[in-house]
């Protein structure tokens, strides 16, 4: 799963497509966000300000307050461009491949300079905005991620009743733990480790779905 330059979650369909603009306007988002990343990547949540943003971009401020009103709404039109993408899961042909896979595209990402991923989840506990937007690109990389489980049962590697959201938790969660919590470095065997402990536990029915009481 990736974020901006780098959503797994849950059940039912991806949110509608927002619209997006054409033209000139468009160019100019494009210019402002990539402006974004870039300072942000540069100087951090601290660092950011929207007359770096303009100035980096060669737009009229005038025009990003007018648009993004501020640093928290050109956080959060980062985070939801990144979802416009036509990003899907790997498809190994096997769960744990899948699991294995898609954890070597976080540690990627959250091993990349200028470190836009670690920037962005850090600014995401500074802005409420920054975090909406946040939650909502989790929700949709979680639900895209959703086919990996959905093969896996189709091919008898799991029981029928297994939760995906938490079999995708369970089994990304030690990338964030290490990378971001205890800000280790990327160990090349974690990807496949931690892939490989969630898909034995949820082939022995450890992520099924609560039945009634």
């Amino acid at each position: 799963m990736t974020s901006p330059d780098a959503r797994p979650e849950g059940a039912g369909g991806a949110p509608p497509p927002r619209p997006r603009p054409g033209g000139r306007t468009a160019r100019t988002r494009a210019q402002v966000l990539d402006a974004v990343l870039a300072e942000l990547g540069e100087h951090g949540y601290d660092g950011l300000t929207v007359e770096a943003v303009a100035a980096r971009a060669g737009v009229h401020r005038a025009t990003v307050y007018r648009r993004w009103s501020d640093v928290g709404g050109l956080l959060a039109d980062v985070l939801d461009a990144a979802g416009d993408d036509d990003w899907s899961p790997p498809d190994t042909g096997s769960l744990e491949g899948d699991l294995a896979a898609l954890n070597e595209e976080i540690q990627t990402a959250m091993g990349a300079e200028p470190p836009i991923m670690e920037a962005l989840i850090a600014a995401s506990f500074r802005s409420e905005k920054a975090a909406r937007a946040q939650r909502r690109l989790w929700e949709d990389r979680y639900t895209r991620c959703e086919i990996v489980v959905t093969r896996a049962v189709r091919r008898g590697e799991l029981p029928p009743s297994t939760d995906a959201r938490r079999l995708l938790v369970a089994a990304t969660a030690p990338m964030y733990h290490h990378l971001v919590l205890l800000r280790t470095a990327p160990d090349p065997g974690l990807p496949a480790h931690a892939a490989r402990t969630a898909a034995l536990a949820a082939a022995a029915g450890a992520f099924g779905v609560p039945g009634p009481e």
